[in-house]
């Protein structure tokens, strides 16, 4: 079994600097950074889980549900990645989005 425990950890970290960040930086566009990292990440686990379904997008619950929306879609592909190549890249998509987001 694949250990995606730094998945899990890199997502948290992001999450709860949202969560500290003033809000005019989330409305700078560190909210919608999150927002996209937390589509492609539910997108990814949606095709890995379901290869020949179309991937719902995770809806935009507003700026200040960034975080939550993170936490759970990493959290999501974190349960069903077996290859290490693709945790290797979750883990890059998660540190672009944050370096992005500048929190």
């Amino acid at each position: 079994m694949l250990d995606t425990t730094p998945l899990t950890a890199a997502v948290d970290q992001f999450a709860d600097r949202l969560r500290a960040a003033p809000q005019s930086r989330l409305q700078r566009g560190a909210a919608a950074e999150a927002l996209a990292l937390a589509r492609e990440l539910a997108v990814r686990a949606q095709r890995i889980e379901a290869p020949s379904a179309e991937p719902r997008e995770m809806p935009d619950a507003g700026m200040f549900a960034a975080a939550d929306q993170i936490t759970v879609a990493g959290r999501d592909l974190a349960l069903v990645l077996a290859d290490r190549g693709e945790l290797a890249e979750a883990l890059e998509l998660v540190a672009e989005a944050q370096r992005r987001a500048g929190v």
